[in-house]
């Protein structure tokens, strides 16, 4: 379907490979990929798309798998895109393709403190807000305050966190609709002390993680009072490879492409991973990456 656009202030792609904007460095060809100029650019853009059609959003392209058959719909990728970050007396408000290292270390900087861990995230605040990302004992959503939403009408929305039912990596968000911004609120801080824990919790991710390949952050949620990593690497899976995809030597609850692998490679070894911990542990690992889109 050829679909026409009017008044639009950012960029449009048509048939544009995936593999660039995700952290594996794999997936297929996508319908449309539009990176929009700004909120209200996006708004324009969703109000002219046709009712049904299939939506992606992506920002670092971390926590997700696009098949190699590609997406056969539109991709609204934020990555530099959606940039707005504004300190206040003691929260952040920030537009979703703000990384979530730099708006840490900006909380940072202004003497704001709770928002450390989000330095260790690798994506965006849209990825961390979808999927409630955490570490080292707390979450995304913890901090929210108020969020902005689109739907696929290009109509704004301010919504709070009552809004959503928010568990471990997972956020029920309405029907059709997106995050694009949201306030965080935070305490008072010494610049100081944040500064130096961003910088071990950094140290610590680069010594524990195989942040050097491509890969999508942890595969697998944590079971209930156990740890995926542990559980795998205990199974003697570390290295278990399909094609080019393999578990990584360094922490057994990545999957990194050595430059060779397919998505299916991926998908397939997750897959492996699932079945061989179900046997060996009886746990049923559950993704935490996404999968989306066709097979090749």
């Amino acid at each position: 379907m050829v679909v026409l656009f009017h008044d639009l202030q950012g960029e449009l792609l048509i048939n544009e490979p995936l593999a660039k904007y995700t952290s594996w460095r794999v997936g297929g060809i996508a319908q449309r990929l539009y990176r929009p100029g700004n909120v209200q650019d996006l708004a324009v853009f969703l109000s002219q798309l046709p009712v049904a059609e299939p939506i992606l959003w992506l920002g670092l392209g971390s926590n997700l798998l696009v098949r190699d058959g590609g997406f056969a719909g539109t991709v609204i990728s934020t990555a530099g895109t959606l940039q707005n970050l504004e300190v206040h007396e003691q929260s952040i408000y920030s537009e979703v393709g703000v990384y979530c290292s730099k708006l840490a270390k900006q909380a940072a900087r202004s003497g704001l403190s709770g928002a450390a861990f989000l330095a260790g995230i690798p994506g965006t605040l849209g990825g961390a807000l979808a999927m409630n990302a955490g570490a080292h004992g707390t979450d995304t959503w913890s901090l929210v305050s108020e969020v902005t939403t689109v739907d696929c009408q290009g109509v704004l929305r301010q919504r709070t966190p009552e809004d959503f039912k928010v568990s471990y990596r997972h956020v029920e968000v309405p029907t059709g609709e997106w995050f694009v911004s949201a306030s965080l609120q935070l305490t008072e801080g010494d610049t100081e002390a944040e500064i130096a824990q961003i910088k071990t919790l950094l140290k610590k991710r680069n010594i524990s993680q195989p942040t050097n390949q491509p890969c999508a952050g942890s595969v697998f949620r944590n079971p209930e009072n156990d740890f995926a990593g542990r559980l795998i690497e205990s199974s003697g899976l570390k290295n278990l490879s399909i094609g080019g995809a393999h578990v990584s030597n360094k922490h057994a609850n990545f999957i990194v492409n050595d430059g060779t692998a397919t998505a299916a490679d991926i998908e397939s070894l997750i897959l492996l991973v699932q079945q061989k911990i179900e046997l060996a542990h009886g746990v049923k690992l559950q993704p935490e990456v996404h999968i989306v889109g066709e097979s090749a």
